[in-house]
């Protein structure tokens, strides 16, 4: 893990949300390429004329410098990189949707550098991509696997063996494909599907239904009591 300094300059980060702070301040949650998520005070970032006022809005790639060792660190100064489509429509409340599994599942201080360049290329291919859902399912599966869990695709957890296509599985949390359980141990759903995930190949509708289902019981196990807003704004649209 990498150790905040005092100060860093030139910080490629994406802002995930900010609230307001005191009088005139914002609170800026980022993601950060080399620190993961941070939380920063942009001083007087709510005058009129300030100078970062119109910068710090999500989706968009900044370089941003700051200083401080607290949990709550100082933002110094942000510079937009351009580059970035912007997101409109439903594309744009799937990535509120990104932000919020990024602030509710990411610990802070903790680099994902990876998971950073996925999602950059994720807001993309949310700008480009009408299969906005197939575009989710493999963001949800590469976030999982960032924090450890990721999910097996290709075998059952108790024989080993490969998975077959038209066989029915129990998707047990924290273990994987099983052949022989109850339903009520998981998530119940086609070899199939798991194996068309594995191919990140959503084509099949069936496979697209219950790879939903499945992302979405798996999400809220490690979510615990934490609630996922977007969610019913995605559900009500239709999209998710």
């Amino acid at each position: 893990m990498t150790t905040p300094k005092s100060r860093q300059e030139n910080q490629p980060v994406f802002v995930l949300h900010t609230y307001p702070f005191r009088e005139t301040s914002l609170v800026v949650e980022v993601f950060s390429l080399n620190f993961g998520r941070l939380a920063l005070v942009a001083r007087g970032a709510r005058r009129p004329r300030s100078a970062v006022r119109g910068l710090l809005l999500a989706f968009q790639p900044l370089s941003l410098a700051w200083f401080g060792k607290s949990e709550l660190r100082t933002l110094h100064a942000a510079e937009w990189q351009g580059g970035q489509p912007l997101l409109q429509g439903n594309a744009l409340i799937c990535g509120f949707y990104l932000n919020e599994l990024l602030l509710k599942l990411l610990p802070r201080d903790d680099p994902h550098e990876q998971l950073f360049l996925y999602y950059r290329d994720t807001l993309l291919e949310l700008a480009r991509d009408p299969d906005h859902a197939a575009v989710l399912r493999r963001f949800e599966t590469r976030l999982l696997k960032e924090l450890g869990y990721a999910l097996t695709l290709d075998h059952e957890v108790e024989s080993g063996t490969p998975l077959e296509a038209e066989q029915t599985y129990t998707y047990a949390f924290d273990r994987g494909p099983l052949l022989r359980a109850a339903p009520r141990d998981g998530v119940q759903l086609r070899g199939k599907t798991l194996l068309d995930m594995a191919a990140d190949d959503y084509r099949d509708p069936a496979t697209q239904q219950q790879s939903k289902m499945l992302m979405r019981a798996l999400l809220n196990h490690y979510l615990g009591e934490q609630i996922l807003h977007t969610r019913q704004m995605l559900k009500e649209l239709a999209e998710f």
